[in-house]
């Protein structure tokens, strides 16, 4: 979804600031026309690639392309009064017919509308306000500035100045990056998952900044010494004087645009080199010891610690043994959505609720269920036909993201459908 509404944004940017050409027109309808292809061949998406409001974007672009090139070939054809008449015409038929068909289409249950999670990306308080399932989960939390420096390092620090180079030399394909960026960026501030996307545009914004730098620092570094550079400047200077007085306008007005010598160029240009180097040799590591520490332990084993003082938490693994052997193969067990995929892979066990979070409905009534006295929570219990309940605590082992933890998150969904229970 994130790509196929970057690219049309991109158009329309192209677009706005007078840069639109035929290439960009045959680029886009050839991605519009593969790409929708390929994608619809996917069985989870199919015709959602046409039907959904998500990519109502990206074919409304197609459209509007088709009809500016049917306009211009008409422009070619026609005289100028009449290509007025006909671009008014072709105007006002083109979009009342796509908004009109857009609502046809909705209203018979033909187009799937906007998720709560689009809309979050949106209005960061939407989900909290409209879904608080969506906002319950933990990648969904807003980005704070240590899971950004945890993440990409120096490349933090990094891409500002690649934005700035960027904006220098402005070029269609900068300008992608550009627009690439500042949207990856803005939505990975709102959901913490998005960082997968946000991190190439960090590593490309971060890399043409390292490069940008060494080579202008580099080249002080090959210039020669002032006392080596006297023989070459009395040639150049005799050269000079010989040559004709166009030549040497020239010359005297590239002079006067040159940067003024400073003391110690040299020495300031292996100190930045330096200074570069090491921060890639210590983003170089930190990127090591993230890969193999903190992203490739299973989720369901726990490492506090380091060293000599390093705890392995194996609770979980433990729990869904004990249920896979301890119970039997036809019980229901109930726990909150987070457990369910783990219970029904490990423990072999039917779950109530598990990750697949499209039913609110039924993970309010466990939401409603944990967070009521006992009478009530064995009734709904009863009726739900449940044989064990999972609870997860985590005060003795220090584990903060128990059920106590999620308990306001219980009682939010839960009150969200059951209003006239749960205040």
């Amino acid at each position: 979804v994130f790509i196929s509404n970057l690219i049309p944004l991109y158009v329309l940017v192209m677009i706005a600031i007078r840069r639109y050409h035929r290439r960009l027109y045959v680029a886009y309808t050839t991605f519009w026309a593969i790409g929708g292809l390929l994608a619809m061949q996917v069985r989870f998406i199919g015709a959602n690639h046409v039907t959904s409001h998500e990519l109502l974007a990206f074919n409304t672009v197609w459209l509007g392309l088709q009809a500016w090139e049917l306009l211009m070939w008409l422009k070619a054809r026609t005289t100028t009064a009449q290509f007025s008449r006909a671009i008014s015409t072709a105007l006002l038929t083109a979009v009342g017919s796509v908004v009109g068909g857009v609502v046809v289409l909705t209203l018979a249950g033909k187009m799937t509308p906007w998720t709560g999670r689009f809309w979050t990306l949106l209005d960061p308080t939407y989900a909290k306000k409209y879904i608080p399932i969506i906002a319950s989960v933990s990648e969904h939390q807003p980005t704070t500035w240590a899971t950004y420096v945890f993440d990409v390092h120096l490349l933090v620090f990094g891409a500002p100045a690649g934005l700035y180079f960027c904006f220098k030399t402005l070029s269609d394909s900068q300008l992608f990056l550009i627009t690439f960026a500042l949207t990856a960026i803005y939505f990975s501030g709102i959901m913490i998952r998005l960082m997968l996307v946000a991190a190439p545009a960090f590593v490309l914004l971060g890399s043409l900044a390292v490069s940008t730098t060494l080579y202008t620092y580099a080249a002080h570094l090959r210039e020669t010494a002032p006392e080596e550079a006297e023989p070459a400047a009395g040639s150049a200077a005799a050269a000079a004087a010989a040559a004709p007085p166009a030549l040497k306008r020239s010359k005297s007005k590239s002079a006067s645009k040159s940067f003024t010598q400073l003391p110690y160029k040299r020495e300031m240009a292996f100190t930045v080199c330096a200074m570069l180097c090491f921060g890639l040799i210590s983003y170089t590591r930190h990127c090591n010891w993230v890969t193999s520490e903190a992203y490739s332990s299973p989720s369901i084993v726990l490492i506090s610690g380091w060293g000599p003082h390093r705890v392995v938490l194996d609770d979980f693994r433990e729990a869904y043994y004990w249920l896979r052997h301890n119970t039997a193969p036809d019980a229901r067990i109930m726990s909150w959505w987070d457990y369910g995929y783990q219970i029904t892979s490990m423990a072999n066990r039917t779950v109530i609720v598990d990750n697949n979070t499209w039913n609110n409905t039924h993970i309010a009534t466990v939401g409603r269920a944990m967070s009521s006295n006992e009478s009530a929570a064995y009734e709904i219990m009863r009726k739900l036909d449940v044989d064990y309940v999972l609870v997860i605590f985590g005060g003795a082992s220090g584990y903060s993201s128990d059920d106590i933890n999620k308990f306001l998150w219980m009682v939010r969904i839960g009150g969200g459908v059951y209003k006239d229970y749960m205040q």
